[in-house]
């Protein structure tokens, strides 16, 4: 079965579709086969809650649909927005579902995981019928809209009408979008050029979906104003276009007669208020996070956890990394958080895991990258659970002890990092820690250094500690430097984990308030590092 999923990602990306194939379906009808419908249940972020959130249509007499109607979802890469398929066969006397006898078996998937898989198209079994083979669900993702694009442009205006009294003209465009109901919506203004009716305008980008909300053939409407300093401009004239007119500048020069529909009325003789010509017009492809993961960039993650004495004695229920029967520690909880949504976007599952500022055995050693499998060669771990046993195991193993060092483990990531640096790998440092950084000078400079390579950098602060200085590495405000060399980009994010705590224990809740926030940069640390190095998107090939 293929089914159209719809997918739009909020804010910083773009709309996606989706489409859902089921395949052998359980033939539930007697003289003909199934007549099947997918409902798809959305859960929503710390809820085990599933809610409705749309049908397909139903197709008559087919184990093997194809849907045409597509699910439209909203896409957030820092959420773990979990999805459930269920598939039923419609009695078409009464269409009624949700009957047992109905059901023909269900999937449930992460859209993290359609994302991040080979090309957007993810097989799933489905499930839910004793002793039946219920048949699979493919899904696949793909672009909804075509309007990402980025336009330049530029314009100038030959013999324009004359409006001011002592001198020519002020010349500036004002760029309308036409609307559905035949308003227009403005959408561009360019600047002022003073005293000329033969005016050169600066170039200037404007989104198209901002001219023509992607419809190539929407009328633009340009008018020309003379501008005046109290406010009251003077309408020299107006001319229309399109975007698809406009595109064929990109050969040849356009030239558009600029009317004044009064002085047209009024005059016999009247020929035009000049003209506006368009110079040059190009478009570029304004390239997303789905767009690199859906190419082939794999998201690389890698834990480093705070092994440090301040924390307590992991036996005490007062230590941070206190394991409790019933619930888990503050670092568990920061690692499943961010760890289960990354993990959708690697396709091997093996996560480097370290621990820092402790005394390993057998000689009392100070480490500040320690593995945490106790594997030197290979520290990577299976799955977020490999990583969660193997920092149980070290806590029976290891004395902690100090300082608090960022600079060795961030090294360590770079590292990797610097290896391959065309785009096809990125980096995801998550540093779990619970005081004051020791190393602030070392570690603002494996910072900036970082800040050139394929790698963004997580931190959270747990327990009850200020954090002043992590404030400091995070560069939203500031951009962090050393030695007089600035970040080329802000690869950092810092949050204290007490902030995102459920206050009812909710531990669910609490991690998907925390990765929302730590992981809502990721895409655009992605894009800024793709962009500086001019890296654009492999072709995912066809589906």
């Amino acid at each position: 079965m293929l089914l159209p999923l719809c997918l739009r990602r909020l804010g910083r990306q773009e709309p996606h579709a989706w489409l859902c194939l089921p395949r052998n379906l359980l033939d539930m009808d007697t003289f003909s086969k199934s007549d099947p419908v997918v409902v798809l249940f959305v859960q929503g972020a710390g809820s085990s809650e599933w809610k409705e959130f749309g049908r397909t249509e139903v197709i008559d007499n087919t184990l093997n649909p194809d849907f045409v109607r597509k699910f439209v979802l909203d896409y957030y890469f820092e959420e773990k927005q979990n999805l459930r398929f269920d598939v039923y066969n419609v009695d078409s006397k009464s269409c009624a579902i949700y009957k047992q006898q109905d059901f023909l078996g269900q999937a449930f998937v992460a859209l993290g995981e359609v994302i991040g898989s080979r090309r957007g198209r993810l097989e799933r079994a489905l499930t839910g019928v004793p002793g039946k083979r219920c048949g699979t669900i493919l899904l696949l993702a793909e672009e909804l809209s075509n309007c990402r694009d980025i336009i330049t442009m530029q314009l100038c205006a030959n013999k324009l009408d004359k409006k001011d009294f002592f001198g020519k003209s002020d010349p500036f465009l004002v760029f309308y979008r036409s609307n559905e109901d035949g308003t227009f919506t403005i959408c561009h203004k360019t600047e002022v050029v003073k005293n000329t009716l033969n005016p050169v305008w600066q170039p200037f980008t404007i989104p198209v979906r901002a001219l023509c909300n992607g419809d190539y053939d929407r009328t633009v409407k340009i008018d020309v104003y003379d501008w005046d300093r109290d406010g009251s401009h003077d309408f020299i004239g107006e001319f229309a276009t399109s975007y698809r007119e406009l595109s064929r500048a990109q050969s040849q020069f356009t030239v558009y007669e600029v009317l004044n529909p009064r002085k047209k009325c009024k005059k016999k003789k009247y020929v035009n208020s000049g003209t506006v010509t368009l110079l040059s017009f190009s478009v570029e492809s304004e390239f997303t996070f789905v767009d690199y993961i859906r190419g082939g960039t794999q998201l690389n993650f890698t834990v480093a956890i705070d092994f440090t004495a301040s924390n307590g004695l992991p036996s005490q229920p007062t230590s941070l990394h206190y394991a409790s029967p019933y619930q888990l520690s503050a670092y568990a909880l920061a690692l499943k958080a961010v760890g289960e949504i990354i993990q959708d976007y690697d396709s091997d599952k093996l996560f480097p895991a370290y621990g820092f500022g402790a005394k390993l055995p057998p000689d009392g050693k100070i480490s500040h990258q320690f593995p945490l499998n106790n594997n030197a060669e290979n520290p990577s771990c299976a799955g977020i659970d490999g990583v969660l046993e193997s920092y149980l195991q070290s806590l029976r193993t290891v004395q902690l002890y100090g300082p608090t060092n960022f600079a060795p483990v961030i090294n360590q990531v770079a590292g990797a990092a610097a290896q391959v640096t065309d785009g096809s790998q990125y980096h995801v440092l998550l540093i779990i820690t619970d005081g004051v950084i020791s190393d602030m000078l070392q570690t603002k400079e494996a910072i900036v250094s970082a800040s050139a390579l394929p790698m963004s950098i997580i931190i959270v602060g747990v327990g009850p500690a200020e954090f002043e200085a992590m404030e400091e590495l995070d560069g939203d405000e500031v951009r962090v430097s050393s030695r007089g060399r600035y970040a080329e980009r802000d690869i950092v994010q810092f949050v204290p984990f007490r902030d995102y705590v459920d206050h009812s224990g909710n531990q669910v809740l609490s991690m998907a308030r925390l990765a929302k926030d730590v992981l809502a940069e990721i895409p655009e640390q992605l894009l800024s590092y793709m962009k500086t190095r001019d890296i654009k998107p492999r072709q995912a090939g066809p589906q």
